[in-house]
């Protein structure tokens, strides 16, 4: 029997040389190999660019001068990847030995799931968690689940709103039916909206227990840092406009105005009030832009938005305490070929 796994790593790597080496270890380390793994050089300053010296052998390296992003980095490398799974891994998340095995196996127990998600530990501070799932609320914002929450809230395995992108796999055939990652997004939230494509589509997600990284977080961008705070807001904006569908639109959408007032007074803390307002007004110009996307998205969906109430979370304290929201998984009649839903 063949001890390689239908699975591709994709690596998007940016000002990366200081884990890349620590990430590919972990991958060469694993009980059961993947078919390929797939790195992407992207447009990082000199003198911090990953060079083919960095990896194992057997890894293949695309080079670029520019920065692409996440988003259409990632989709650079699927299509040239080989294999019926995707996994999107961060250079700062390493694996643990049995990760690939894991996550084989786990299409086999659901066969009928296209969306898998690893449970992330921290990796610089024993105890804690870095994520276990992306959760949406009500009021349209979406957080990593247990983001630096005790270990002893690690949940059991089941379903959640979708995989957080730093360490998650994906139905090749979904990834291209998605059109992949949405690349006007550049880079975060984007595995959000890719999930929430998939969620609006019928499909179902899963968050796994024993499939595990150590992830670093933030290690190219850092999280208060002015990028990630732009590209968060704006972003996070624009999925939930592009996404949330029917009637669940206007009753959300007084909760994510008053969200979004109370996280700008939270940039005053941070000096950032001015970027935050500058992210905000630069989603509103992308309006006419998002609402085409919207209206292709809702006209394909396959879900009523009844339905989408009850995948995302309504509960404010689990929001303001990044509680995981794992859901007993049960099988149930597919919507895939159904007409869309009301």
């Amino acid at each position: 029997m063949s001890n390689v796994a239908d699975i591709s790593v994709l690596v998007v790597a940016y000002k990366s040389r200081a884990t890349i080496g620590a990430c590919m270890r972990a991958l060469e380390a694993q009980s059961r190999r993947p078919r390929e793994i797939l790195v992407l050089e992207n447009g990082s300053p000199a003198g911090e660019r990953v060079e083919s010296g960095d990896l194992p052998d057997g890894v293949r390296l695309i080079a670029q001068d520019d920065n692409l992003g996440f988003a259409a980095g990632n989709n650079l490398l699927a299509k040239s990847a080989s294999s019926g799974w995707i996994v999107f891994l961060n250079p700062d998340a390493f694996a643990h030995p049995d990760w690939v095995a894991e996550l084989e196996l786990a299409t086999q127990r659901y066969p009928a799931v296209s969306l898998f998600g690893s449970t992330q530990y921290c990796a610089d501070t024993s105890g804690l968690l870095d994520g276990v799932g992306d959760v949406f609320h009500a009021t349209g914002l979406a957080y990593r689940a247990g983001f630096m929450r005790p270990v002893a809230l690690l949940p059991i395995e089941g379903e959640v709103f979708g995989p957080c992108g730093a360490a998650a796999m994906i139905r090749r055939s979904l990834f291209q039916a998605l059109d992949g990652f949405d690349e006007s997004l550049f880079c975060y939230s984007e595995d959000v909206d890719l999930a929430f494509r998939a969620r609006l589509l019928g499909e179902r997600a899963i968050q796994l227990r024993g499939a595990a990284v150590d992830h670093v977080g933030y290690a190219s961008s850092g999280r208060r840092s002015e990028f990630a705070t732009y590209y968060g807001v704006r972003n996070r904006l624009t999925v939930y406009l592009k996404n949330m569908p029917g009637w669940l639109l206007p009753v959300t959408l007084p909760f994510h105005i008053a969200a979004t007032a109370l996280l700008s007074l939270g940039a005053i803390k941070n000096g950032q009030f001015r970027l935050f307002w500058r992210a905000i007004f630069d989603a509103l110009s992308r309006l006419p832009t998002t609402f085409t996307a919207r209206r292709q998205i809702q006209k394909t969906r396959k879900v009523s938005p009844g339905k989408v109430a009850q995948m995302i979370s309504w509960s404010s304290y689990d929001l303001l305490a990044r509680m995981p929201d794992v859901r007993p998984y049960r099988e149930e009649t597919s919507h895939k070929g159904s007409p869309p839903a009301p």
